[in-house]
């Protein structure tokens, strides 16, 4: 099995990067590689232009975050964060200054004598954060740690991270299989798939224009309607022109629900389509759609109070996506 094939990354000193891919795509056995736990069967790893590929781990300015916080028995926080300063062999005051420093980046100061039962999943992880940074490491790499946190507390957890990594500047490579934590924090993101580098660019670039079908898929919700690209025009099935594109032959039109508006069946160049069925979801409706070529659609609408977003099932309506919404994808 090739883990990683060809993969070619550079990461800018300060950035916030994500490696985002499903389970097996290959993102943590790049992190192993980066941390020096893993050596790569060709290539080089480069740190500030040195070449780091043959070195052992604790001879890189690099340090890891697991998912595994593995926080010392004792009640007392601080020999965690002055672990990694004492195996350097700073100076006893340097590492007392160096973890009060710490505790207050984290904002632990009044938890540092509790015991790691007492502490929240969130309070651990910010005791492994602050272990992981008292160092000073060139770039810090976090395999999926919050994935043990519940829904609320990772989203807290991703506002910290990122103003942690804005406070001290150093480099994050961030590891996840969250579309939302890659969108939420980062600067820019890398998406994998059997090992392979798709691609790489700001959240909004990877969510708005999607180099590839998987890509589109794996970052949110997308419709897929199969076209056909001739003469600088994409028409679907139906025969309807959805887009212009220089591609000729069979393409895949993706569309995201939330940037399709419904409007009247009988207004100029829209998309004819059957109202199936809808869900009220709270902040937004859910719509159910078919399109004449049988092709379906889902389309997401903002709620408004007092007003249904939906008309009822059976409608014709007309939907037309937003400017710039539609992507025409190879096949």
């Amino acid at each position: 099995m090739r883990a990683l094939d060809g993969v070619t990354l550079a990461i800018g000193r300060g950035e916030f990067f994500t490696l985002l891919g499903p389970s097996g795509c290959g993102k943590t056995t790049l992190l192993r590689c980066i941390a020096g736990f893993e050596t790569p069967d060709s290539g080089r790893i480069l740190l500030d232009g040195r070449d780091i590929t043959q070195d052992p781990p604790h001879r890189r300015r690099v340090n890891t975050v697991f998912q595994s916080y593995a926080l010392f028995p004792p009640s007392d926080r601080r020999p965690d964060i002055a672990f990694g300063l004492e195996m350097l062999g700073r100076p006893r005051a340097e590492v007392q200054e160096r973890v009060a420093r710490m505790l207050a980046l984290v904002q632990l100061e009044a938890l540092a004598d509790r015991r790691p039962e007492a502490l929240s999943g969130g309070q651990q992880q910010r005791v492994a954060l602050a272990r992981a940074l008292a160092p000073q490491p060139a770039v810090l790499l976090l395999d999926e740690p919050l994935s043990a946190l519940d829904r609320k507390l990772r989203r807290e957890m991703q506002s910290e991270l990122k103003r942690l990594q804005t406070e001290t500047g150093i480099t994050f490579v961030f590891v996840t299989h969250d579309q939302e934590e890659a969108l939420a924090m980062s600067d820019r993101v890398g998406v994998m798939a059997e090992g392979r580098l798709l691609q790489v660019g700001t959240p909004r670039d990877i969510y708005d224009r999607p180099a590839t079908r998987f890509v589109a898929d794996f970052i949110g919700e997308t419709n897929f309607l199969p076209a056909m690209a001739g003469d600088g025009l994409v028409r679907l099935r139906s025969g309807e022109v959805v887009a212009a594109s220089p591609l000729a032959g069979p393409v895949t039109v993706a569309i995201r629900p939330e940037q399709i508006r419904l409007v009247p069946a009988e207004e100029e160049g829209v998309l004819a389509a059957t109202l199936e069925g809808a869900t009220y979801l709270g902040t937004d409706s859910l719509l159910r759609l078919r399109l004449r070529d049988g092709s379906s659609v889902i389309a997401r609408l903002p709620s408004v109070p007092g007003t249904d977003a939906a008309p009822p099932p059976g409608s014709l309506v007309g939907l037309r996506p937003v400017p710039g919404a539609v992507q025409v994808l190879a096949e």
